[in-house]
């Protein structure tokens, strides 16, 4: 797992370990299996009340196509059905992006940023024409500068000399 993860291009956190120990135990009947690993399937990606049938090593569950938004039934061996939803089973210490941050359903931000967009703001005023006063041709504003009061002290001293 670890070499298709760098061949793909992928980058593990710095705490995750370049080697990884696999402690596996029979636990027994299939049946204790799924009920341990359902623990971590927590509104996960099938509910319970969505398998059909369990069969002669075969697992019959209903999903919702997403082309057609139809619900739809497919049977797998008991192994390819693991494999499909261990899939989903996040690595310890990631979280699901849409249960974090202003996507947590608890986030009072959704709130606001719906406000936001019912919100009609005015277009935005247009600046006046600024002809140039040799050609007459309409000037671009390329910088506005804010003039402060030693800028205006500046100017005032400026024009005292002229005048004398």
């Amino acid at each position: 797992m670890l070499a298709g993860i760098k061949q793909t291009g992928l980058k593990l956190p710095r705490q995750y370990p370049e080697k990884w120990v696999v402690d596996c135990k029979a636990v027994g009947s299939w049946q204790k299996a799924l009920v341990y690993l359902g623990r971590y399937l927590y509104r996960g990606v099938l509910p319970e009340k969505n398998i059909v049938s369990n069969r002669d090593g075969n697992v019959t569950f209903r999903y919702q196509n997403n082309e057609t938004r139809k619900m739809e039934t497919r049977t797998l061996s008991g192994v390819a059905f693991l494999r499909l939803i261990l899939q989903h089973i996040l690595p310890k210490g990631y979280r699901r992006a849409r249960n974090f941050g202003f996507l947590h359903p608890n986030s009072k931000l959704i709130p606001l940023v719906q406000l936001i967009k019912r919100v009609v703001l005015p277009p935005p005023q247009s600046h006046p024409v600024i002809r140039c006063k040799c050609c007459g041709r309409v000037m671009k504003i390329v910088r506005t500068r804010i003039k402060t009061f030693t800028h205006r002290l500046r100017i005032l001293a400026s024009n005292r000399e002229m005048a004398t």
